[in-house]
């Protein structure tokens, strides 16, 4: 994870090389409204993300960017619509880490996630925070660790489905605290929040930015963050690391990619006005203030990461021997 840090004049460096890879596609595009997939429901943390992108493209491309939620099966609903999409840039597709480890949860998948899109950039990325409803009788997750060693699998978590990366950062904690919750998913994180402030479920590794404004309000109970460090929003709240975890990290990434045959002009364009939008002080005080780490790296990086993380997720998720199932 590393901060964006660009300069005025570095954004408009990217805008200038995009205008003279493409001069003639760049003149046209876009001449009418752009579609974002994103693949989770309203409320969910890609969903928060990917609003804030597409108004900010909105304004730096001079065309509407909506976003067209296609929630379900852990974003391969979404990436499936996506990837058979025309390839005439005129779809996006938000991507996160779930769809890295679904390439290992789940079998048969209708769409490749490498193979049928082309990376334009990493737009940010984000830790999760652990939160309980405040009936559970824990402030600590040493308190967590503790109730659910002498109740095996009485406390449940939900989350946004299999594969997600709020099941994931679950999955990942409950291997090495030697603990047994009960997954309870939810079709989406909208869902998956709203049961764990209903009571309906005890614990979600939720989203920092869909779950802070609850925590603040004391309509959750925040027991840690899941990053390495602390993050400076919440300075007096632990990393899960710190807490007897060294080796425990988890969290969400969001880039945007294209259908694979998209015209190579076309993801230019996009990634340099994406990089000029995060550049912004207004767009990128608001993604702080969210918790969200901004990146904007190369198409060639991000499809590095993407890989990377296909291959680290599958080593661990197969080490814990979890499915989708």
């Amino acid at each position: 994870m590393k901060s964006i840090g660009l300069s005025g004049a570095h954004a408009a460096l990217w805008v200038a090389a995009a205008l003279m890879a493409g001069p003639l596609a760049a003149q046209s595009y876009p001449a009418k409204t752009v579609r974002m997939i994103v693949p989770f429901s309203a409320g969910s943390g890609s969903d928060t993300i990917g609003r804030l992108i597409a108004g900010a493209l909105t304004e730096g491309l001079g065309q509407q960017v909506i976003v067209d939620n296609r929630a379900g099966a852990a974003g391969n609903i979404g990436a499936d619509i996506a990837a058979k999409a025309p390839a005439d840039g005129y779809t996006l597709f938000l991507a996160n880490i779930g769809h890295a480890a679904n390439v290992t949860l789940y079998r048969n998948m209708p769409y490749d996630i490498v193979r049928d899109f082309a990376p334009v950039t990493q737009v940010a990325s984000a830790p999760a925070i652990v939160v309980v409803h405040p009936s559970l009788p824990v402030k600590s997750i040493g308190e967590l660790v503790k109730l659910a060693k002498a109740k095996p699998g009485a406390i449940n978590y939900s989350s946004g489905g299999a594969g997600t990366a709020t099941f994931i950062a679950a999955e990942l904690f409950t291997g090495p605290a030697g603990i047994q919750l009960l997954h309870v998913p939810y079709r989406a994180g909208g869902e998956a929040l709203t049961a764990v402030l209903s009571g309906e479920t005890s614990v979600y590794f939720a989203p920092l930015a869909t779950a802070l404004p609850h925590v603040r309000q004391g309509r959750l109970r925040g027991l840690a963050v899941t990053s390495k460090k602390r993050v400076p929003l919440l300075p007096d709240m632990p990393a899960v690391a710190e807490l007897g975890y060294p080796n425990y990290q988890s969290g969400n990434w969001y880039g945007i990619l294209l259908p694979v045959k998209a015209p190579r002009e076309m993801a230019t364009m996009l990634r340099a006005t994406t990089l000029k939008a995060l550049a912004t002080p207004a767009l990128n005080k608001r993604l702080v203030d969210l918790g969200y780490i901004t990146i904007g790296d190369t198409p060639e990086e991000f499809a590095a990461h993407i890989k990377s993380e296909i291959d680290s997720l599958a080593k661990v998720l197969r080490d814990l021997n979890v499915t989708a199932n």
